[in-house]
């Protein structure tokens, strides 16, 4: 399929550099039904959710994985997406033409000078899509301490933010923003966006409502991020991420679909863990292990009914998604509403629910 079927303009001011306050006053595309389409916020998802549904929430939490850095004079800015083991990491790297396999790279901060750095990192490979593999000269035991004195939150390219040395790189509150109120175990190097807009007011009104709510968990990876740089979609590699569904979650999530009530997905990477560990006859089973399924349309969903999301970038896997989901006319026509009516885009943008159309 070719990838410039997902291709269209958007004007950069309609780019979210940080999120409302609070959370749930973001505009909510509503597009529930199949013929229309509302404008709310996202305070009203419990009035149009009803009793009964499963809202599926992925619980990772997100790392402090961009990490600045320098060899010598040159210096890069790391951000880190896969583990290989317990410190040794892939990652991806801005000026890595200048790094070569057994050079060592000391990271810093705004407070921290390279001269005073106890933080560093042995470059041990350069493999081209794959990026560097680093391995980290502190025991397993401190990394994560040292990822919280060193890293920041590894924000998408489109979020511009400072390099340390201008004393502003920690001026937005993005260790706070950018993680959902319900993230639980760590290991993510990008957020799960869709989950950003919830707030406990939010939460207690859909239990209130009647809504079930289950968690699943997907370590979501930089990989994410990463743009469709061939022509068709059959040639796009997909990076691995961990996840985990639970015996539990599956069997509610079963039971729900047995009894015809709607599963609601919370945002892209709770859909592909979801059809990553469901059958061909839409049974969802327990998973353990990575997956890099790549959904495009014409895919027949075997688990969802509907998806929260937010609006995604164009010629990304995320919207091929959506468009396998709602279909690609509509999806078009709804991010054209969106860019009409100022919606605010990517991962501190604006969200919207959409009914799943293509279906076992």
């Amino acid at each position: 399929m070719r990838v410039d079927i997902f291709d269209f303009d958007l004007d950069k001011s309609l780019i979210a550099k940080e999120p409302v306050n609070p959370r749930d006053s973001s505009k909510l595309l509503d597009l529930s039904e199949e013929d229309a389409i509302y404008d709310r916020h996202f305070y009203d998802l419990p009035n149009i959710l009803k009793k009964g549904d499963v809202l599926v929430f992925n619980d990772t939490k997100v790392i402090p994985a961009r990490l600045y850095g320098a060899r010598g004079e040159a210096l890069v800015e790391v951000t880190l997406y896969h583990p290989e083991n317990g410190k040794t990491w892939w990652s991806f790297i801005k000026n890595s033409k200048r790094l070569k396999a057994g050079d060592e790279v000391h990271f810093y901060t705004d407070e921290i000078a390279v001269q005073d750095s106890d933080f560093s990192a042995i470059v041990l490979e350069k493999n081209g899509e794959d990026g560097v593999l680093l391995e980290f000269t502190c025991d397993v035991d401190s990394l994560g301490h040292m990822l919280e004195k060193y890293g920041s939150m590894p924000l998408p390219p489109y979020i511009k933010r400072d390099k340390p040395g201008h004393g502003l790189w920690n001026k937005y509150n993005d260790k706070e923003n950018y993680q959902t109120v319900y993230a639980k175990y760590e290991g993510a190097v990008a957020a799960p966006t869709a989950g950003l807009h919830f707030t406990q007011n939010v939460l207690d009104a859909l239990d209130k409502k009647g809504v079930q709510r289950v968690f699943l968990t997907l370590h979501v990876g930089a990989g994410t991020f990463l743009p469709v740089k061939v022509d068709d979609t059959d040639n796009h590699k997909m990076h691995a991420e961990y996840g985990i569904i639970s015996q539990n979650t599956a069997d509610i999530i079963n039971q729900a679909k047995k009894e015809g009530r709607r599963i609601i997905a919370v945002g892209t990477t709770s859909v592909r863990l979801l059809e990553s560990a469901a059958d061909e006859q839409g049974i969802l089973h327990p998973f353990t292990g990575e997956t890099n399924i790549f959904i495009t349309p014409g895919y027949k969903f075997r688990i969802i009914d509907m998806i929260i999301t937010n609006f995604h970038l164009p010629k990304s896997t995320l919207f091929m998604l959506i468009c396998a989901i709602a279909g690609t006319e509509r999806m078009k026509k709804a991010y054209q509403h969106a860019m009409d009516n100022r919606y605010r885009f990517y991962s501190y943008g604006d969200s919207s629910i959409l009914k799943c159309v293509n279906k076992i």
